[in-house]
């Protein structure tokens, strides 16, 4: 059995921090951070991540989303799970609105 992972690190979750704002605001990035936000959240309702988006990221954003998928494989916890789930809320409201009303996002 191997050990428990560590806790998430502060750079982990500046990186989520900094990805919900984008996904939250109105850039030409904010589809492809929302995109791959509610993919970790739920793939099989919200849709999946091209991994082709991060070509149309700016640098910094994308080694945010990096980061975040990492911290994805080491902690195996969902969003909502980790004190995020009033802002992933807010993220499917805006990019996902038909899933919001319905509840299946989540």
């Amino acid at each position: 059995m191997s050990p428990p992972p560590k806790p998430m690190e502060p750079e982990e979750r500046a990186a989520i921090q900094r990805l919900i704002a984008i996904a939250r605001s109105d850039t030409g990035q904010s589809r492809r951070v929302a995109d791959f936000l509610l993919a970790w959240w739920n793939a099989d309702s919200c849709g999946g991540f091209d991994l082709t988006h991060l070509w149309g990221v700016d640098r910094a954003v994308a080694e945010d989303i990096v980061t975040v998928f990492c911290l994805v494989a080491r902690l195996h916890h969902y969003p909502d799970t980790l004190g995020f789930k009033t802002d992933f809320e807010a993220i499917l409201r805006d990019w996902r609105p038909h899933l919001a009303t319905t509840g299946d996002g989540g």
